[in-house]
């Protein structure tokens, strides 16, 4: 799948140049795996492929949005769109 937009501004510069500023240390390798992963993968089924990613849908008013675990706290949530593709990437503290 193809990622359409990114909506934190240092993951969209980790995404295309590489260069983890103002991205935690602790969460880089992490984040490049999966958003490794994420762009590989053919379609949203391929998402709960590694159980180590955490991959889930979320409910109520977040419904509609994927999310991928980095660590207790931190997790990328995406939106994806018919034409399988991300939009609206986002590295977030939502606990």
């Amino acid at each position: 799948m193809e990622i359409e937009s990114v909506r934190h501004k240092a993951l969209r510069a980790f995404i295309e140049t590489g260069n983890p500023k103002g991205i935690d240390a602790r969460l880089v390798g992490r984040i490049r795996n999966i958003v490794a992963f994420l762009t590989a993968a053919t379609d949203e089924g391929e998402g709960g492929v590694p159980p180590n990613f955490g991959f889930h849908r979320l409910h109520g008013d977040r419904a509609g949005t994927c999310a991928t675990t980095l660590t207790r706290n931190w997790r990328l949530t995406f939106k994806l769109s018919d034409i399988r593709s991300i939009f609206d990437l986002d590295l977030e503290d939502y606990h």
